[in-house]
């Protein structure tokens, strides 16, 4: 079954500068470890209450998932973006005000989150995140990110919503909950 979330982008840009801001001064943050640091902080938003973040799907790469469309603005702010993916001036211009990719792999902050666009929930599960897995190293990252979620897709796919859930202890009740259309 196909679970559609919708991207929020204004969530998206906060989440990736609220991560930004609780591992300043205690690692590099890269686009890796952003990455990652989102992933598991979505997982986690996603078992306990029954959706992502900011709506976005995961690509199982090489060294883990990736969240396809932070992944967009990540390149598009790098200068390397595709030209399949061509958002309004207005997103490009919120990007490009938010963070910048300093030596292809790093990201830094230009402006505080605006932690309005962002739940209670939301915060709870992105400062756990970083706390948990912020300052691991790239291997353990990968190695921690490789979980049966990523195994199920093929390197490059989309990994499925309920191969994650499926990753989860409450999964039957969170896969009959997301089925049911007014739950």
């Amino acid at each position: 079954m196909e679970y559609q979330f919708d991207f929020n982008i204004e969530k998206a840009i906060e989440s990736i500068l609220y991560i930004l801001e609780l591992l300043e001064n205690k690692v590099q943050p890269t686009i890796h470890r952003v990455s990652k640091v989102l992933y598991f902080a979505d997982k986690e938003h996603l078992e306990r209450y029954g959706r992502f973040i900011f709506g976005d799907r995961y690509y199982a790469m090489k060294h883990g998932p990736v969240p396809s469309q932070i992944y967009n603005l990540v390149k598009l702010v790098r200068g390397d973006l595709s030209p399949s993916f061509q958002p309004p001036r207005e997103i490009s211009e919120q990007v490009l005000q938010a963070f910048k990719i300093v030596d292809k792999h790093n990201i830094k902050k230009l402006r505080e989150p605006n932690t309005d666009f962002l739940s209670a929930s939301d915060i709870e599960c992105l400062e756990h995140s970083a706390t948990k897995y912020g300052s691991l190293s790239f291997e353990e990252l990968t190695n921690l990110s490789h979980d049966r979620a990523w195994e199920s897709a093929d390197e490059n796919d989309i990994i499925d919503v309920e191969d994650i859930i499926k990753t989860f202890d409450n999964s039957v009740e969170l896969l009959e909950h997301l089925q049911d259309p007014n739950p």
